[in-house]
């Protein structure tokens, strides 16, 4: 294979060190390892094994094509999907064993009738809404969606197996919502004892819950972005020696020696002030480099920080090296762990004025990934 021009880096050594970190942290409940979005950028196939290496209980995955691509990889154990709109397989997930949400009596209905006249009944987790307002269900929602889970528990259609809701601002510990959250999440539990249900398996806590807040691990934690060595945001204090799992890197496809005021790529939004050294990188924003942070963005090269120059295109970033002596193939490190000096890609979404969450995702297109630590 040859070597590649755009390249992301997987360290599988790291995430399963990082799992391995955020399991103490909740110790006493179940780990559940969120994949979703090909694993934030990462590469679900891998990182879904890595996670299993790592005794993670669960994997986590938004869609029901999410859930089905983990059985077609050949992962048995238990998987849990959440958002499916309606005509969704279902009778495919009861029938690989996957477990679905429901987060309203309708799409209950749905599940259930997807298991009439199956093998087995649909194994499901009901979804409360305490606060975020997204999915799932709240207040007479609520009791129609238990009430329904009930009736189709004893027609044996489904078996309930869990009860969950996300939370809207764990990472920041001291916000009124999480308390809120919490008691709401207990409320919705007696609805469930009122009409003869047991609650299974309760989760609440997403990756920033996990590290500070225990009273809110219950039985399982959902553990996503901290997984993949990023805080769930800057401005929260995390004391775990999380390691960034991916680095980006490019080859440099071209270098050139130009005057003072030479323009750089499109709209000549920089003009050089001195004569300097580009090079070309073959990644933009058709891999997800955010365009709208042109010029704002930095890499590394030969041990020392350098500025990525010029508006991003959709195949190349151009970048100046100053007076280093350059040649065509040197590898440029775009962001990483840190560890040379290189940028992370924290401090890419500081430039380009979002998360780590959406940087790391993005990356796509002809990026190439490279496992490390593969068992």
């Amino acid at each position: 294979m040859t070597e590649p021009q755009a390249e992301a880096v997987i360290d599988l050594d790291a995430y399963r060190a990082n799992l391995g970190l955020l399991a103490d942290r909740a110790k006493g409940a179940a780990l559940l390892a969120v994949v979703k979005a090909n694993a934030y950028g990462h590469g679900m196939a891998e990182c879904a094994r890595a996670a299993r290496e790592a005794d993670a209980a669960w994997l986590g995955v938004a869609t029901l094509d999410e859930a089905l691509e983990l059985r077609s990889m050949g992962d048995t154990g238990p998987v849990l999907c959440w958002l499916n709109a309606p005509g969704a397989d279902y009778a495919s997930a009861i029938e690989a064993g996957i477990e679905v949400t429901a987060s309203s009596a309708d799409q209950l209905a749905e599940i259930a009738a997807a298991a009439v006249g199956g093998r087995v009944p649909a194994r499901v987790q009901l979804k409360v809404d305490t606060g975020l307002s997204r999915n799932g269900a709240r207040g007479d929602q609520w009791d129609a969606l238990v009430a329904a889970t009930a009736a189709a528990q004893a027609a044996g259609h489904v078996v309930h197996t869990g009860t969950w809701s996300h939370l809207a601002c764990a990472d920041q510990p001291d916000h009124p919502a999480n308390d809120a959250q919490e008691a709401a999440f207990m409320a919705a539990l007696e609805v469930l004892a009122r009409h003869g249900l047991e609650p299974g398996m309760r989760h609440l806590a997403n990756s920033a819950a996990t590290i500070v807040r225990p009273g809110s691990h219950l039985d399982l934690v959902r553990v996503g972005i901290a997984s993949y060595g990023l805080p769930p945001a800057t401005t929260m204090a995390v004391d775990l020696p999380l390691r960034p799992v991916m680095t980006l890197r490019g080859r440099l496809a071209a270098v050139k020696r130009v005057p003072a005021g030479t323009g750089v790529s499109y709209d000549w939004t920089h003009v050089t002030e001195r004569e300097t050294t580009l090079g070309l990188i073959p990644i933009g924003y058709g891999e997800g480099v955010p365009r709208h942070a042109s010029g704002r963005l930095t890499a590394a090269y030969g041990g020392r920080r350098v500025p990525l120059v010029g508006t991003v295109a959709m195949d190349q970033v151009m970048v100046d090296l100053g007076d280093a002596t350059a040649e065509r193939g040197d590898i440029v490190t775009l962001f990483g762990p840190g560890d040379d000096g290189e940028p992370t890609a924290e401090e890419w979404a500081a430039a380009a004025d979002t998360i780590g969450y959406e940087i790391v995702t993005r990356i796509g297109g002809r990026v190439r990934r490279t496992f490390r630590g593969v068992r």
